[in-house]
Formats: structure tokens, C-alpha cells, sequence
């Protein structure tokens, strides 16, 4: 899918703008504060239902106003794709293709493949397993329905049977039946992600080996591995023995909503032990990855956003993105920079399609 058109009402600081983009590379141009990144922001947005910065939808909307709209038009090989995302406060968000409304948003997540790679992505490093799950499980939804219907099913159960052991911590009379009935679900469900989850991170690690040793140099060694309870037992046997103690605290312990990927770096941790620049190039490797097993598995290329690239490479490991960009290798892509001459004039240097936004306070000023 390639953006060709993109609208905002309302939308974070922008009161209304419309763009129409290169099918090659865009850059948003201006200081810091002005805008530019939300305008990747709404990019992300009309592929994953959802924002990449704020959870929360209807912090969105602009000041005071009663909601926001988002409009992209997408050429695809067999046809173009209009989507349009609504949020209006107390109201539930409306996601629509063409003038169909989804009835579930599940069912748009694949359509549009993005990745971005953002200053904020040390949150993978410094929070924890829960923003590390939420990566992979965005990666592989994005071209797995199954997978997606599996993992929605499994929280949803997961929610019923710590309301249930809450119930039980609260006075209500244990039932061994009623707990039975949830646990064979949550068992089925999480050993089918478990075994999704392994069967990714096999794949995933080559790609990120590769992309990591292009860009250190190949002068030292990374881990990316994938911990987990049912590593140690069968699911329904953790269950049996946590049961006592779950009673007492009123959630579910075990399972595979407890999974964590380790990041290391010389076989030590690299929240601990990795350098500034070592965990930004990690981070790079992590995210460029991601573009490659998508393309693979979907055979088209997600739409790259970049915010703030300058701030997380040095010059080196830059031109070497950059000359992947000229090369074709990473398709339609989308740059934000405070500075707003040197993007245009690399561009142009190369006789590369280069499409310039100049942003001022919610503002598109020049094309």
C-alpha cells in the first residue's frame, strides 16, 4: 500500500491540513514542537486504529474540540483504498473502508503495514515485558489474523478468570468447575500463541542478526531471546500448582501474558550494559527487522516512518540508511527533520524523489 492523499481535522495541534505525498520519500521539515511528528503520528493512525505516542483517543483532539477526523487515500496494485478514522468524544471510534464502517478493528489490521521508528522506542529497553509483548504481538498480527483472533480471545478469558479468582479473594465460595472451564480455554489459546511466538522468533532473529551486523560493523555480538513460563512446564500443569496462591491474590500468575524477550549485547543485558549508541542501534536493527519479516511474509513493502533519525545515528550508520532509501530498499518512506535544508539537498544530490513539507505550529507551509 502507498500513501497518495492524507487529511487532518483536529488532529493533535492541526486545526485542518491536506497533503498529497510522494510514493518515494516525504520529509516534514521544521523546530522542534511544530508539529511534524504528528503528522507520521497520522500515518500510523489509519494503519493500526490507534496512535503510536497516546493510547488514549480522545487526547488526540485538539484543545477543546469534540473530535478529530483522519482521511487516506492508498493505491494499491488492484485498487485504491479510502480510510477514514473518526473520534468524537463519548463516542466510540469509527474506523471505516470506503464508506463500510469495520465492524470489529481487528479486521483493518493488516490492511496498511507501517513501522516507525521513534526517540521513544527506549521504552522496548527501559519498561517492561508488557511494551516488549505488545512489539512482537504488533509484528506478527500485522500479517497474521489468527494469530490476532487467538491473542484477543486469549486476554479476554485471561479478564474472566482473574475476575473470577478476585471473586474468590473477595469471600465468594470456590468452584472447581467454573475454573476448569476457563483454564481450558486460556490452555488451548496460550499454547497456540506459544508456539506462534516461537515459530517468529526463530525467523525474527536471523533478520535481526543481519541488519545488527550491517550496522555495528559486525564488530560485536547481540541476543534477542524469547523467555517464557511454558519453557519450563506444560501450561496446564502451572496452572494446577498456582492455583493456592492465585486464590489468595485474586490474579492469574502463569501464562503466556507473562512472556518477556531479553535484550542482550555481549551476552550481558543491554538496559545495563549497552552503551547510548549500542542501544540506539539496537533499537534501529529491532525496527528495521520488523519492516523485513513484514515485507516477507506479506511480499509488500510497510511504509517507513522515521522521526528524528538524525538524533539516533551517527553520520555513518545514517548514509548507510539513507543509501538503502535511494536504492529503493525500504519503498515509501517518511522523514522528520529540524533541519531543513540538508534532507532536500541529500535528495536532490542523489536525483532521488524527494517530497518537502515545511511545518510551523500545526501548519503545512511549502511543498
Amino acid at each position: 500500500m502507498i500513501l497518495s492523499k492524507i487529511s487532518f481535522i483536529n488532529f493533535k495541534n492541526y486545526d485542518q491540513a491536506e497533503l498529497e505525498v510522494s510514493p518515494f520519500v516525504n520529509c516534514f521539515l521544521g523546530k522542534n514542537g511544530m508539529g511534524k511528528t504528528n503528522l507520521l503520528d497520522g500515518v500510523y493512525y489509519l494503519s493500526n486504529c490507534k496512535s503510536f505516542f497516546n493510547s488514549i483517543d480522545t487526547q488526540n483532539i485538539k484543545n477543546e474540540e469534540d473530535f478529530f477526523v483522519i482521511q487516506g487515500e492508498f493505491d494499491s496494485k488492484q485498487n485504491k483504498e479510502n480510510i477514514y478514522c473518526g473520534v468524537k468524544r463519548g463516542k466510540k471510534k469509527i474506523f471505516k473502508k470506503g464508506k463500510k464502517e469495520y465492524e470489529k478493528l481487528s479486521d483493518h489490521i493488516g490492511l496498511i503495514n507501517t513501522v516507525l521508528i521513534s526517540p521513544m522506542d527506549t521504552n522496548l529497553i527501559y519498561e517492561g515485558s508488557e511494551t516488549r509483548r505488545k512489539f512482537i504481538d504488533l509484528i506478527i498480527s500485522q500479517y497474521d489474523k489468527v494469530y490476532l483472533q487467538n491473542l484477543i480471545q486469549y486476554n479476554k478469558v485471561l479478564a474472566h478468570r482473574n475476575a473470577y479468582l478476585k471473586s474468590i479473594q473477595q469471600g465468594a465460595r470456590y468452584d472447581d468447575l467454573s475454573l476448569q472451564i476457563w483454564d481450558e480455554q486460556l490452555i488451548s489459546l496460550g499454547n497456540k500463541i506459544y508456539t506462534q511466538r516461537i515459530g517468529f522468533i526463530e525467523e525474527f532473529q536471523t533478520e535481526f542478526n543481519e541488519i545488527y551486523a550491517t550496522l555495528s560493523g559486525g564488530n560485536e555480538s547481540c541476543e534477542l531471546t524469547y523467555k517464557s513460563q511454558l519453557q519450563e512446564k506444560e501450561f496446564d500443569q502451572l496452572l494446577k500448582e498456582s492455583i493456592v496462591k492465585e486464590k489468595y491474590i485474586g490474579y492469574t500468575t502463569k501464562g503466556i501474558h507473562k512472556d518477556d524477550f531479553v535484550f542482550e549485547i555481549q551476552e550481558k543485558p543491554l538496559k545495563k550494559f549497552g552503551s547510548q549508541g549500542q542501544q540506539k542501534t539496537f533499537l534501529i536493527a529491532l525496527k528495521l527487522a520488523q519492516f523485513k519479516h513484514i515485507e516477507s511474509k506479506t511480499e509488500s513493502k510497510p511504509i517507513l516512518l522515521l522521526d528524528d533519525i538524525y538524533d539516533k545515528l551517527d553520520e555513518e550508520r545514517i548514509a548507510h540508511l539513507m543509501n538503502q532509501i535511494c536504492e529503493g530498499t525500504y519503498g515509501q518512506v517518511f522523514i522528520t527533520d529540524t533541519n531543513t535544508e540538508r534532507l532536500p539537498a541529500y535528495f536532490k544530490q542523489k536525483k532521488y524523489e524527494c517530497f518537502s513539507f515545511e511545518v510551523e505550529k500545526g501548519t503545512v507551509l511549502s511543498n
